[in-house]
């Protein structure tokens, strides 16, 4: 019987050393500093957060692809501390990773054919099925008819057409779980909605876990059940779509939002009241709540001196914000 949850993360810290002159030690970035959530068989959240969060480094460190500095990671019920990244052919079989950059993310001098044959390959996929697992993954992407794209390579495609052939790598091993690291944003606005919608559909049909990182709130309302919001390498606030849309807690979620671009004319000059400044930096994070340099609540004596612990104002929504301190 497999675990209640598909994915559960405990605690993680990922810091990365510093060295002057290439072997004096001068402090950590803290890249992922005490990061908890779990994510059900299926489910599908996003993470919210501007450049520098700490959103890749999350996704790798579950990827195992760099080594976690603290916590715990459990997968499908089992443990991922302690392994080896040559060790987890296990675990890069049963998860898909989307990447940012499509056309950095496929050989040039392979064709499409190859591109999803390496997968079943270094697998040990059985023979028989490698021309129909292809061709299903083609279709499903909606790359047709598949016999005119076999043979292309990928600068032979647009940017969309790239994407595709990325989440059909992702998806010709059947995974239980997929990563997508902003898979949308250096696609054209036309073709945004059309790979989300994809994803959704897929995720949906293959009842996989998908964890969609993002730095536009505006593109999860259709897209997640849960939202994440990371600030600083922490998540400040964990909560489903519609309340994070229509009822935010955190003040940086509230900045956000704020932030989103407002398609209507009669709004074009109003100003935006976002707060100023930049996020710290994570090899000096501030005293206390990360987030208080730039709020405009701040609690004077309280947010500047105490790091927040994790509240839960409204049943199932978990900020960290001494403003819910009751």
């Amino acid at each position: 019987m497999p675990d209640a949850k598909l994915l559960q993360v405990k605690d993680l810290r990922t810091w990365f050393e510093l060295k002057r002159w290439g072997f004096i030690h001068a402090g950590y970035v803290r890249s992922l500093d005490g990061v908890s959530f779990d994510l059900d068989h299926g489910e599908t959240i996003t993470i919210v957060g501007e450049s520098g969060s700490g959103k890749t480094t999350l996704l790798r460190t579950i990827l195992g692809l760099v080594p976690l500095t603290g916590g715990e990671i459990i997968f499908d019920g089992r443990r991922l501390n302690g392994y080896k990244p040559k060790d987890l052919a296990w675990l890069h079989s049963q998860v898909g990773f989307v990447q940012q950059d499509p056309y950095g993310a496929l050989p040039p001098f392979m064709n499409i054919k190859r591109i999803l044959l390496e997968p079943l390959l270094i697998n040990k996929v059985e023979r028989e099925l490698h021309e129909q697992r292809i061709r299903e993954v083609l279709e499903e992407v909606r790359l047709l008819p598949v016999d005119d794209f076999l043979y292309k390579y990928p600068h032979m495609l647009s940017g969309g057409q790239q994407q595709r052939l990325v989440i059909a790598r992702a998806i010709i091993l059947h995974p239980k779980l997929i990563v997508a690291d902003e898979p949308v944003s250096m696609l054209d606005a036309s073709m945004r909605v059309e790979i989300l919608e994809l994803l959704r559909k897929i995720q949906q049909s293959h009842k996989m876990g998908v964890i969609y990182i993002t730095h536009d709130l505006s593109s999860v309302r259709y897209f997640s059940e849960r939202v994440f919001i990371m600030y600083a390498a922490k998540l400040v606030e964990k909560t489903d779509v519609r309340s994070v849309v229509y009822n935010p807690l955190h003040p940086y979620t509230e900045t956000l939002l704020n932030a989103i671009p407002d398609p209507d004319p009669e709004n074009a000059a109003r100003f935006k009241d976002v707060p100023p400044g930049e996020p710290p930096s994570l090899i000096n994070p501030p005293q206390g709540c990360r987030f208080h340099p730039r709020c405009p609540r701040i609690i004077e004596g309280l947010c500047d001196l105490e790091e927040p612990p994790e509240f839960e104002p409204e049943p199932g929504h978990f900020v960290e914000c001494w403003l819910y301190n009751k």
